[in-house]
């Protein structure tokens, strides 16, 4: 990472689970850390419970469905602190656990890609203009085993299969358009106790910050595009 203790990193839905988890190992690496998010009293919350580490946590209002709130999210951020190193697409939406795509309402595919396919897309169009004028950047972009291709081989949870299938294509996309001095990479935290994985899950959000947080550190030689697990990438 250049300039390590000038560094800006931006989470969505950093107010909770793995979000809130790589806000606070971010600011603990010496980085100011964007909390982003639509709930101001619970991101508010969460970024005064990350006081006294080595780098500052602000909150950051942004509703990722919303195209003129990320918008405004971006003047603020090119406003008060001038430029962006780190962009993780945290936010999305798990609606439809078990249910065929073919026997949903049509509206719950829709805000699912919306949340978790189109909402990262925006977040990253409106702020790869402050990477690309300092000729740095790492996005990230949180997936999952389900955005597998094979794991369209199986019926159900439809609607989030197919936005994370697409999330996925969105990162190789974009690495091939944009130079190399900025990386985006997509990364399957694996299964992790969160409100979206249940108590049952066998990892913990602080562990699957830890499996992530490398992508936000690449050098210059690091990869783009790919598609990892516990650093190691999968071929999907």
């Amino acid at each position: 990472m250049r300039d390590d203790q000038n560094a800006v990193a931006l989470v969505t839905g950093g107010n909770r689970g793995i979000g809130r988890a790589l806000c606070r190992q971010l600011a603990e690496a010496g980085m100011q850390v964007l909390l982003a998010g639509r709930d101001a009293a619970g991101g508010e919350e969460a970024a005064r419970s990350m006081k006294n580490l080595k780098g500052r946590v602000d909150f950051l209002t942004m509703d990722v469905t919303d195209p003129e709130s990320i918008r405004a999210a971006e003047e603020v951020v090119r406003r008060q602190y001038g430029r962006l190193d780190v962009l993780v697409n945290n936010a999305a939406l798990y609606l439809d656990e078990g249910k065929r795509l073919t026997e949903i309402d049509p509206s719950l595919l829709e805000l699912t890609l919306k949340t978790n396919t189109l909402g990262p897309y925006h977040v990253i169009r409106a702020f790869l203009p402050l990477m690309q004028a300092r000729q740095y950047g790492r996005i990230v972009n949180i997936s999952s085993g389900y955005g597998e291709a094979a794991a369209m081989d199986h019926p159900g949870t439809g609607a989030y299969k197919l936005s994370k299938l697409a999330l996925n294509a969105l990162t190789r996309l974009i690495a091939s358009e944009i130079t190399p001095d900025i990386k985006i990479n997509a990364v399957c935290p694996g299964w992790v106790r969160t409100g979206m994985g249940g108590p049952a899950a066998p990892r913990s959000a602080e562990e699957a910050a830890a499996s992530i947080i490398w992508l936000t550190q690449l050098d210059a030689d690091g990869p783009s595009g790919g598609f990892f697990r516990d650093g190691q990438r999968i071929a999907w």
